[in-house]
């Protein structure tokens, strides 16, 4: 099943210098424009030259890599109706992965995560712990 790849997987791999191979075989993948966003936060928040000149590196070469996959209309269907399905089972998850989420349920993709606790409550979504 491809895998969409969420940011915690992403940040692990450029803090460790670990590739994505060694954590995710061979699995087709992508990102959201979402885990894009954070990613690119994340070089603005350096808070030195070389940590950000190093994190903007991993990040294009990432982006260059890996298709960032958009937010369309049936990913926002979908976000909207698993939104509703937390909120009302008072189990509402942050709102990136969220959008997350929806984008790998409208694609018939699995989330690669750290951070399995949250994604494990959408229902329908396939969580594949790293």
């Amino acid at each position: 099943m491809a895998l969409l790849i969420d940011t915690s997987v992403l940040i692990d791999a450029e803090r460790r210098d670990r590739s994505l191979s060694s954590n995710l075989g061979e699995e087709d993948r992508a990102i959201s424009v979402i885990t894009a966003s954070e990613l690119l936060h994340g070089v603005h928040r350096a808070r030195d030259g070389k940590a950000r000149t190093r994190r903007a590196a991993f990040v294009e070469g990432l982006l260059s890599a890996v298709e960032a996959l958009p937010i369309t209309m049936a990913v926002a269907r979908i976000h909207a109706e698993v939104w509703s399905a937390l909120r009302d089972d008072g189990d509402l998850i942050g709102a990136h992965d969220l959008w997350i989420a929806a984008t790998a349920l409208s694609q018939g993709m699995a989330v690669a995560t750290a951070n399995v606790r949250d994604f494990e409550r959408v229902p329908g979504l396939n969580v594949v712990a790293v």
